[in-house]
């Protein structure tokens, strides 16, 4: 019996900080690679239950990783990174191809279909609070 108890109180425990996360992180992916290529994109849509900014992200698979953004300028397409990506509370932010997006750079390896991609988001509060949000992300083919 106590082994049920100290099982229920280890799940209570992980869906609560679960239902803590500051952001919730819906459908991410990363672009599959081939060899010898290594760069990538990764996606997903953001909700921040409070206002927040992505201040950093990073990837054990990867030597730089930068949140980018693509948009016309003078009629032609250009991308930058940017130094944070805000999340106002409630409103969903898309990473998606040709708009924002985390650039992975410098891959140890290629990244093959079906793996999955550990990536860490720092988002920052208004207080200037930092956070980590630990993101699984499943690696696919062209889209």
């Amino acid at each position: 019996m106590p082994r049920l108890l100290i099982t229920a109180a280890l799940l209570a425990t992980v869906l609560s900080a679960q239902a803590q996360s500051p952001v919730k992180v819906e459908d991410a992916w990363v672009r599959a690679t081939v060899a010898p290529q290594k760069t990538t994109g990764a996606f997903m849509q953001l909700t921040a239950s409070r206002p927040l900014k992505v201040v950093a992200v990073s990837s054990p698979l990867a030597a730089v990783v930068e949140i980018h953004e693509m948009k016309m300028d003078g009629g032609v397409m250009k991308m930058r990174a940017v130094d944070a990506l805000p999340l106002p509370a409630g409103q969903a932010v898309a990473l998606k191809p040709g708009s924002y997006h985390v650039m992975l750079m410098g891959l140890q390896r290629p990244i093959q279909a079906g793996e999955t991609v550990p990536l860490t988001l720092t988002v920052e509060g208004e207080d200037r609070q930092r956070s980590s949000v630990e993101i699984k992300a499943e690696a696919r083919g062209a889209r």
